[in-house]
């Protein structure tokens, strides 16, 4: 099977830090792949690399066998590549709808839509609802209340949501747990096994190896800028990947 994103030899330089050293990458279809590493093993790099957020300085990247370039984040999204970062950038003020919408917003047909760029508040609610529905997220009572009204957990779920609206292709989450309780925490991991089971593949960016080892059908363990190895989690322990991340372990054991 092809994957259906892939890297290779990947390199980013800043100055004389290397983030990225010839690293390979593969997502299959359908699957949720994990991302671990240390601090500074160069995963947000890796992430960006694949999403457009950086311009790699050699290597290449392809999406469905096709070689791409993206100059920016925005183009990576049209390509239909979401990202959930840690931050979620969100507009804590908007409603619900509106958050979903940024940047891409509904206008009403004909004339007022054109000339007067009316927005089509209606529609973009129905499918803000029609979303957050069918990821069984509709224990938020209103689309039109402001995002700060919601809980960490709710939040999460709104930009996953968001994500899985438009991502069409991919959906790369950095952290999602990082800041949730651990009833919250429950929510978005069922919520990410949703969205797998809809057919997107996902990127799971994930410090939590409980986390890591439930969800995740494979794990990319990057160490020093490139792939260490790629485990099933099924065949090795946590302590294991935490070996392999930490170089505390030889990785001849998986080869």
């Amino acid at each position: 099977m092809e994957p259906i994103l892939k890297g290779r030899g990947l390199v980013k330089r800043y100055g004389k830090v290397t983030a990225l050293d010839h690293c390979d990458f593969d997502l299959m279809p359908g699957e949720i792949l994990a991302v671990i590493g240390d601090n500074g093993a160069g995963k947000s790099s890796l992430i960006k690399a694949v999403s457009g957020a950086i311009i790699p300085d050699a290597g290449t990247v392809t999406l469905e066998g096709k070689e791409v370039r993206f100059a920016n984040p925005i183009e990576a999204r049209e390509a239909g590549i979401e990202t959930v970062y840690q931050t979620l950038a969100m507009s804590p003020a908007l409603s619900i709808a509106d958050n979903i919408f940024m940047g891409r917003e509904l206008r009403k047909p004909g004339f007022r839509g054109t000339w007067l760029r009316q927005l089509d508040r209606p529609a973009m609610e129905k499918f803000a609802r029609d979303k957050l529905s069918e990821l069984g997220l509709m224990t938020i009572q209103n689309i039109n209340q402001a995002v700060e009204t919601l809980s960490g957990g709710q939040r999460q779920g709104v930009a996953v949501a968001r994500a899985a609206a438009f991502g069409s292709k991919v959906i790369i989450l950095d952290e999602p747990t990082a800041a949730l309780g651990v009833k919250e925490s429950r929510k978005v991991l069922e919520l990410i096994q949703d969205v797998k089971s809809r057919g997107i593949p996902i990127i799971l960016i994930s410090h939590n190896m409980p986390h890591v080892f439930e969800v995740a059908d494979r794990i990319h363990v990057h160490r020093l800028g490139k792939r260490l190895c790629v485990i099933d989690p099924k065949d090795y322990t946590m302590s294991d990947a935490v070996a392999f991340m930490t170089g505390a372990k030889d990785i001849q054991q998986a080869a």
